[in-house]
């Protein structure tokens, strides 16, 4: 579904995503894990258009994307739930959700109620405005205007980033029950037990780098990774 081949991303003289190749197969959930600056939310930037590799390509769905506006990148069915989830604050819960299907011509009853199945609570503050929404909350609607465009394949940046525990039990669950929809799924989780438990492969990034790639329980018994990252 997703194909990445050797992409190199700047930040003026900073060398932050190094020859980077990696693929998504259709119907697969697919982690990226590594520490802070390890180069996960430029990667997906990049996928989405909102940066650019200086050299290489990206393929979704065999179209070359690489090259094309964020705008048409959602229009073809890839979807992206930014890090620090950036919902229109001053925007009531429904109406964020109606931005998100700016791509969708005609009506959008469908996917609303389609979202509200998903996330009960932002049907029940669907008039409240965004910036009064909990943590929580205000994660659910991004995912939630993310599914308003109808995505093949949805790419996550730290959804759980800032939650409570049983929050983010919450949300891995939602994202598990979307998988099991239909929807491919490109996670970045800075908590790799969690991501790693409903993974089907993952990467390992390093300055830049991918230095370990395999299966959930192929990294989960890596001693390595064990100690970097699970914290045994």
């Amino acid at each position: 579904m997703l194909t990445i081949n050797n992409i190199n991303v700047y930040y003026g003289a900073i060398h932050a995503v190094k020859g980077i190749s990696l693929s998504v197969e259709e119907g697969e959930i697919v982690t990226l894990i590594g520490a802070n600056g390890a180069g996960k939310s430029t990667i997906l930037n990049t996928i989405s258009g909102l940066l650019r590799s200086e050299t290489g390509e990206i393929v979704f769905m065999g179209q070359r994307i690489s090259k094309r506006p964020p705008h048409k990148i959602v229009g073809l069915g890839l979807a992206h739930v930014p890090e620090g989830r950036r919902v229109f604050m001053q925007m009531t819960v429904q109406e964020n959700l109606e931005m998100g299907a700016y791509v969708q011509p005609g009506r959008i009853d469908g996917a609303l109620e389609s979202v509200y199945g998903h996330f009960p609570r932002l049907k029940e503050r669907r008039k409240q405005i965004a910036g009064t929404l909990s943590g929580g909350e205000q994660q659910m609607l991004a995912i939630g205007r993310a599914l308003m465009s109808r995505p093949r394949l949805l790419m996550m940046d730290e959804p759980s980033m800032g939650l409570a525990p049983i929050l983010v039990e919450q949300i891995f669950q939602i994202i598990a029950d979307l998988h099991r929809e239909g929807t491919t799924i490109l996670l970045v989780e800075q908590n790799a037990r969690m991501a790693l438990s409903i993974a089907d492969r993952a990467y390992v990034l390093e300055t830049g780098s991918i230095i370990l790639t395999g299966t959930n329980d192929e990294l989960s018994s890596s001693d390595e990774i064990r100690k970097a990252y699970l914290g045994g």
